[in-house]
């Protein structure tokens, strides 16, 4: 079999056998790759506690037919941290499953594999608002998905912003001209903020967000959600387990 090296984050993992685990992991040069890992489940197994979900490892691997198979696991960083808190657990599970559904076998994705990584540090950093990186990385996982949250113009004409109204199936604010009639006006705070989170690049700023009022955190977490879940056609789970204040 031809063997090869990545670094990779842990996706999800699965039970094989008596002693054996599969593992999804999101690797930077071949997208999410399918993998065994044999004995991990052993007492005394040399890696298995190195491939625990979330943890960022540097893997030697063999490929097979359906399933590649892992000979060596090097850590680098464990977010063991974010897994021993049920709160940033939650959301990096939440991070980790929407990553499962946007990446593709065997074709690469830098830019996942680097918003992955930001995001699972942001929440390793504890946070005092964890929740509020889990949006923002939705929304730019979305957004490199093809799903883009407009948010600085109006999502049907691209008429300049800010816009007082806010579209799920439209796919961000609208204008005056653009809403439906009926449609109700959010508070400017929450626009502001579905902004910050949408930005790229902004992780640094995002513990601004966390000030926001909780009327605008309630409404931007919201459609966040409904925005990732409609144009993705796929219900995020681990999103329930996420305590909001």
């Amino acid at each position: 079999m031809a063997s090869y090296r990545e670094q990779g984050i842990v996706l999800r993992t699965y039970k094989l056998g008596e002693t054996d685990r599969i593992l999804h992991l999101l690797t930077q040069g071949r997208g999410r790759v399918r993998a065994v890992a044999k004995g991990v489940r052993r007492p005394g197994s040399r890696f298995g506690g190195r491939l625990e979900p979330y943890s960022h490892v540097d893997v030697q691997l063999h490929e097979g037919r359906s399933l590649d198979v892992i000979s060596q696991a090097e850590l680098l960083a464990s977010h063991a941290a974010v897994r021993s808190d049920f709160v940033r657990s939650a959301c990096a599970a939440t991070m980790a499953e929407l990553t499962d559904v946007v990446a593709q076998d065997g074709e690469r994705d830098n830019a996942l594999f680097l918003l992955l990584r930001a995001g699972l540090q942001a929440l390793d950093a504890e946070p005092d608002d964890p929740g509020v990186f889990v949006d923002a990385f939705l929304l730019r996982v979305a957004s490199a998905a093809g799903f883009h949250a407009w948010v600085e113009a109006c999502a049907v004409c691209r008429r300049p912003g800010p816009h007082a109204f806010l579209s799920v199936k439209a796919g961000g604010t609208l204008c005056g001209d653009c809403a439906p009639p009926g449609t109700r006006a959010v508070d400017p705070a929450t626009v502001r903020l579905l902004a910050l989170l949408a930005a790229p690049g902004e992780w640094v700023a995002l513990p601004q967000g966390a000030g926001a009022d909780d009327d605008a955190r309630a409404v931007a977490a919201s459609y966040v959600r409904a925005f990732v879940e409609h144009h993705l056609d796929r219900r995020l789970r681990s999103y329930d387990h996420i305590a909001r204040d």
